[in-house]
């Protein structure tokens, strides 16, 4: 039996292998990617912040979060101290991309310092500045978006300290130029971004089965430590600790900590329950974040009793009624307003706290709710919508059932696509629970 359930997981190893890539070809991709975002998508995003000069500084080990998300494939972090500079003219349709640096940032950062020619880097920045005479000079720094606000205070003070009183006043913040460099997919991202969400998919399908989970013996945490181990031996990685949790009959609805942080470890699970996951994982760049429920079948079920089938649903409404108010130009809290008073109209019980999702899990763009803020969120809160953007759709309705004399939570999260033509999801979502075993169709009484 041993031998069997280990050839079983050797083969389903095997089967997710085959979607990933190596790390070369994993490698190969990246820089095609970054390639086409620095010189189409750069551009126009410049365009639309109005800032016609980008400075990004960071120094090794202390990366600026959105620096980071341009570091060629094979850097894996920044060298030394790492200066870019990006210039737009939108007359001529040009976009200058210099590194103040002793070597080329990749294929498509320039290097633009001769050490021997100007030993101080800060002055050889300010050539490059003055030459180009720009505008606006854009820097990382920000009150609401962490992932905007990676310039330090020892090289914006070094900063100052050489640039020319005339550049100085036309300083701003890059605040929205670097949030939507961190939001907007490119067409190639999403049809990539298609492929995670399905291996995030299998990896909860495989982990929400008889395969990993035998009532009465395995644990939450058993399972938590399955999604790790699983991600590490396909090769992929993963940017939170998988979760856990169960809802069941005896038990009474918790806070939503209670789901987020504050869970008893290694409960054992039992035909019965109601198990809900929290996973994702970071492949080529992007992310995903998914909650998905399963139900475990007692003796003689077939199907998952009526009563969870029918909060499934009501969970799928909120979802709906959630997904429809994405608008172009609405902020989070208008957003997340007009969905709660919705969904309240139509005699459901939502709490929604959607975040933006891509080259983080906890990305940049609108902030949608929190499940403590769910009045809306001052700052990333008013920011509006964008086209192009990815969200996970992360939410839940609470149900009462009154088999269980209780209520219970329906928690749901899946990676969505708003663009040009609406809201769709990125891969699917679900609309049926996993039962552990699956149902077979030869099963009868």
């Amino acid at each position: 039996m041993k031998k069997l359930i280990l050839l079983l997981l050797i083969f389903t190893i095997q089967i997710n292998a085959q979607q990933i890539l190596s790390e070369k070809e994993q490698a190969k991709i990246v820089d095609e990617i970054l390639s086409d975002r620095l010189n189409n998508l750069l551009p126009k995003l410049m365009d639309r912040s109005g800032i016609d000069m980008w400075v990004l500084i960071s120094r090794e080990y202390n990366e600026d979060p959105v620096l980071k998300t341009m570091l060629p494939s094979t850097w894996l972090n920044a060298r030394r101290r790492t200066i870019i500079l990006f210039y737009r003219n939108k007359e001529k349709n040009t976009i200058d991309k210099l590194a103040v640096a002793r070597y080329n940032f990749g294929d498509n950062i320039l290097s633009a310092w001769d050490k021997d020619k100007e030993p101080n880097q800060w002055k050889r920045l300010i050539e490059l500045i003055e030459d180009r005479n720009p505008k606006t000079i854009g820097l990382n720094f920000s009150t609401h978006f962490n992932i905007s606000d990676g310039l330090d205070k020892t090289d914006y003070d070094e900063l100052l300290q050489y640039l020319p009183e005339k550049f100085a006043s036309n300083i701003v913040s890059a605040e929205k130029l670097a949030t939507s460099w961190i939001e907007t997919r490119t067409k190639r991202e999403m049809v990539i971004y298609s492929q995670l969400v399905d291996i995030t998919h299998e990896i909860i399908a495989e982990a929400f089965s008889e395969k990993v989970i035998t009532p009465g013996i395995t644990t939450t945490t058993d399972v938590e430590w399955w999604f790790r181990q699983k991600i590490t031996d396909i090769g992929l990685k993963t940017w939170f600790h998988p979760s856990v949790d169960i809802q069941r009959s005896n038990n009474n609805l918790g806070s939503h900590i209670y789901s987020f942080d504050d869970r008893p470890g290694d409960m054992i699970i039992l035909p019965g329950d109601l198990l809900h996951c929290d996973f994702g994982i970071t492949y080529l760049r992007l992310n995903t974040d998914c909650q998905e429920l399963a139900y475990v079948l007692k003796p003689k079920e077939t199907l998952p009793p009526d009563f969870l089938l029918n909060a499934l649903a009501d969970g799928n409404k909120v979802q709906d009624i959630f997904t429809s108010n994405f608008i172009t130009g609405k902020t989070g809290n208008q957003i997340l307003t007009k969905s709660l008073e919705e969904a309240k109209s139509q005699g459901l019980k939502p709490s929604i706290y959607t975040h933006p999702l891509g080259s983080y899990g906890h990305s940049s763009g609108p902030t949608i709710g929190m499940w403590d803020a769910q009045e809306g969120v001052i700052g990333a809160g008013d920011y509006p919508l964008y086209p192009d953007t990815v969200y996970a759709i992360e939410l839940n309705a609470t149900v009462n059932i009154p088999e269980w004399k209780r209520d219970i939570r329906v928690m749901l999260e899946e990676a969505g696509f708003y663009g040009e033509n609406g809201f769709r999801y990125v891969n699917g979502r679900q609309t049926k629970l996993l039962t552990i075993p699956r149902i077979k169709k030869h099963q009868g009484n």
